[in-house]
């Protein structure tokens, strides 16, 4: 979970440390007043640097075998109000660091299960490399909250990034099942690909099919040739990376402006975007081209029309459009479906 804390072996070895100094000063106490110590198990009842240890140890673990003790009146003294005190403190970080453990497993444990109880119809996103973290961002800024994401990804540094984003991370490979369930792929709504590698992206493809029959998959591939095969897995889009960025090369070396049109297209939040929304009820019966946006496609039964088909001329009551139009609102350049208006199908 998406929570910022010390490595928990950095807090084990904080106090383990701790506990050794509180040892080391009380043997230190002890061998310097050792004349003041009888050992009843030594006919001379001197103590040795091994009995200053072994007492230090009886006396903090509250064992206290009572076969050396403090003779004077001034060593007695010393345990009263240093030794306790020194004891004190070393069941304070044994006790300490027993119920903090078992307090953040626990408290771990609760966050967990609340998680999965609640997160229906979330994003699962795969990878959280260049093209994940994009696709996040992208979601994020179409109205998609990051406590409905979660990332699936193996690699530490990616873990670390996705964390640090305030996201939720699955640690392990998509390609297996159970890490899968893990997510709660069976209750997504979305899941995005972005693996390294098109064999994974398949095994993802297909593992992901068989958990959840209804999600919108869309799976990123580095080959063209492979992209019959992911759509075969049961991937409903599949994107060609390596494709769409040399079309987007050559464009530019074609046409600065176009190729600069289309990077403007594809980053989030400035200049041009490109939308879907629903169709209003003031937009009913007219044609794409009169509308204020600048309508690209029209989704009609679940198929996507070009702007120019005739089957599309007029609108119709419950069409989707596919719209291209400032990222920002702005006083000349309105944004149509953003203020609430009622759409043809609530009409």
């Amino acid at each position: 979970m998406p929570t910022v804390v010390r490595s928990p072996w950095w807090t084990l070895a904080r106090r383990f440390l701790l506990v050794l100094g509180v040892m080391g000063l009380t043997v230190l106490i002890v061998y310097l007043d050792r004349d003041a110590y009888a050992d009843n198990n030594d006919p001379t009842g001197e103590m040795s640097l091994v009995d200053a240890i072994y007492y230090t140890t009886v006396t903090l673990s509250t064992t206290g075998y009572g076969d050396i003790a403090p003779v004077t009146d001034t060593a007695r003294l010393i345990n009263v109000f240093v030794i306790t005190p020194l004891r004190v403190a070393f069941l304070i970080l044994l006790i300490g660091t027993t119920l903090e453990v078992l307090a953040t497993q626990g408290r771990e444990m609760f966050r967990i299960s609340r998680w999965r109880n609640k997160m229906e119809q979330h994003v699962v996103v795969v990878g959280y490399g260049t093209k994940g973290r994009s696709a996040v961002e992208t979601l994020v800024s179409n109205g998609h909250t990051r406590d409905g994401i979660v990332v699936v990804d193996p690699d530490p540094g990616a873990i670390q990034d996705a964390n640090n984003d305030g996201l939720t991370v699955v640690v392990g490979d998509a390609t297996r099942r159970d890490v899968l369930r893990r997510a709660r792929v069976a209750n997504a709504s979305q899941v995005i690909i972005t693996t390294s590698r098109d064999d994974s992206t398949v095994l993802s493809v297909l593992n992901t099919r068989q958990l959840n029959r209804t999600a919108y998959i869309v799976a990123a591939v580095r080959e063209g040739d492979n992209v019959p095969l992911v759509r075969q897995s049961g991937a409903d889009a599949v994107i060609t990376s390596s494709d769409a960025v040399g079309r987007l090369l050559g464009m530019s070396a074609v046409s600065p402006a176009l190729g600069s049109v289309l990077d403007d297209l594809l980053t989030v939040g400035n200049g041009l975007e490109v939308a879907e929304r629903e169709l209003l009820v003031p937009e009913v019966g007219k044609q794409p081209q009169a509308l204020a946006d600048q309508v690209i496609a029209v989704v009609r039964d679940n198929r996507v029309h070009h702007y120019y088909e005739p089957v599309v001329t007029q609108l119709a009551r419950g069409d989707k459009l596919v719209v291209v139009r400032p990222a920002e609102e702005l006083p000349w350049a309105p944004r149509p479906g953003t203020h609430g208006e009622d759409t043809s199908e609530e009409e």
